[in-house]
């Protein structure tokens, strides 16, 4: 990674606290303003080097919002502590009011470089080369992941397999490793895979453990790349596991991954139901002047009822009258039986993008997605919250397998993952993907950051049909 990045970072992160925090402190004639400002900004500089907020990694990271919240409260305490320590009588209202400019800084900064690598890594950028070791059934369940999402780091430039069994990947294989923790030509696990790291300039191995890779071979392994400069990672097996939800132990020198479930109860699913049932009747009361031209627009030009209804299955398998606005003619349901065959969209949802059976006025509507505005009903009477997965037909429901139906472990949403990323234009696959990926991850701060994303979603109306 470009180094000018993290030296950016540094800057943007003590300019962020140092000027905010000495102007208004010089304005308002705090004592030492200028003083405090240079102990705000190495303060907000401590706890992000602290707390590895200038590392590869975490530059990274498109979580957001949550972690720099979280360093500016340590700042604070931080901060608090020193002015004591140092006898600087400064106001505590006007220095976390100065501090504030540095907060939103901080979102903004992370969200910007977050997305120049994201933009980067797309156009074969700002890569990391890595050499994946282990046996072929593994390596090929990592290159298959990976090979998912386009907006990671890590690009694989080889292997090196453990046995004599054949990869699925056409990568070069430049060594293999014994089954009995030797190289075919007698040299150690280290030695070989520094050299194939070495061959094919990765800077990075990955090691996926199996009945092969035993621990204490793990570990002389990771000792010779330790001492080779070269990097290690563990791959545990795991698909989909948000970092919030492991917690890492220690047990008779054994390293316990707890993977913990996805909140369901406690102070976020309460923040949740309350922004669900706050937001939808601050939306509805906004959002009646729309309500009101969509409503002329449909009724002035089509024959019909304004509003559409629909039976969807909900959280719990349990059943409920999804409103929209209505953008087909009043026959479609009818009509659906004679364009199956038309159905452009794999799995069990019906996709076409030239649906005859939409109307004009209905065909502008879900370019903005205005159609789904009346679901906020729907999130006010609890059936629906305001982030979710799509909320399912019932003869959807009936062709989902046991993986699927954890879909409706959660409740449906008006916004979410697929919303965001989308919508009609992903397969089957990917829908699911992103649904379980909601459900075994879910957190408070990642339905705000959906939210977020919906405005742009909308405006970009990219799989809206």
């Amino acid at each position: 990674m470009e180094r000018w990045l993290v030296r950016l970072a540094w800057a943007v992160d003590a300019l962020g606290a140092l000027v905010p925090v000495g102007m208004l402190c010089a304005v308002t004639r705090q004592p030492q303003p200028w003083l405090t400002a240079v102990l705000a900004g190495l303060s907000w500089l401590a706890v992000g080097t602290t707390k590895n907020r200038y590392t590869r990694e975490e530059l990274s990271n498109g979580n957001t919002v949550l972690p720099v919240v979280r360093d500016w409260l340590t700042m604070l305490g931080v901060l608090a502590v020193i002015c004591v320590g140092a006898r600087i009588e400064v106001d505590l209202g006007v220095c976390v009011l100065a501090l504030l400019p540095c907060l939103g800084l901080g979102v903004l900064r992370r969200r910007l470089v977050h997305r120049y690598l994201v933009v980067m890594r797309r156009r074969a950028q700002a890569l990391r080369r890595v050499l994946v070791v282990g046996e072929a059934g593994a390596v090929d369940v990592v290159l298959a992941e990976l090979a998912h999402r386009t907006d990671h780091e890590y690009v694989v430039v080889g292997s090196c397999l453990v046995g004599e069994e054949a990869t699925d990947s056409a990568l070069p294989v430049p060594a293999r490793l014994a089954c009995d923790g030797e190289a075919p030509e007698g040299a150690p696990d280290g030695e070989t895979v520094l050299r194939c790291a070495a061959q094919l300039d990765a800077d990075l191995v990955f090691v996926a453990p199996g009945r092969q890779l035993s621990a204490a071979r793990v570990r002389r392994l990771a000792w010779a790349l330790h001492d080779g400069g070269r990097n290690l990672a563990i791959l545990p097996g795991l698909i989909d596991v948000s970092q919030h939800r492991v917690r890492l132990a220690k047990a008779a020198g054994l390293t316990v991954m707890h993977i913990d479930p996805a909140g369901q109860r406690g102070l976020p699913v309460l923040l949740k139901q309350v922004t669900d049932r706050l937001g939808a009747l601050l939306l509805l009361v906004l959002l009646s002047p729309v309500f009101a031209a969509v409503a002329a627009a449909i009724r002035l030009t089509t024959a019909g009822p304004v509003f559409y209804w629909q039976i969807r299955i909900g959280r719990d398998l349990m059943p409920f009258r999804m409103w929209k606005f209505r953008t087909m003619v009043v026959a479609a349901d009818r009509m659906r039986g004679s364009l199956e065959r038309s159905n452009e969209h794999d799995g069990a949802m019906f996709k076409i993008r030239r649906d005859p059976r939409v109307t004009r006025v209905g065909r502008l509507l879900r370019r903005f997605s205005l159609d789904e505005l009346p679901q906020l009903f729907n999130v006010l009477a609890g059936h629906m919250s305001l982030v979710g997965p799509r909320p399912p037909l019932p003869e959807e429901v009936e062709r989902y397998d046991g993986t699927e139906i954890r879909r409706l472990s959660v409740k449906p949403g008006l916004t979410g993952l697929w919303q965001v990323s989308g919508r009609s234009d992903l397969s089957w696959d990917e829908t699911v993907a992103l649904d379980l990926s909601y459900v075994d991850n879910w957190s408070y701060g990642r339905d705000i950051g959906v939210l977020v994303r919906t405005v742009r979603a909308v405006v970009d109306g990219r799989g809206a049909y």
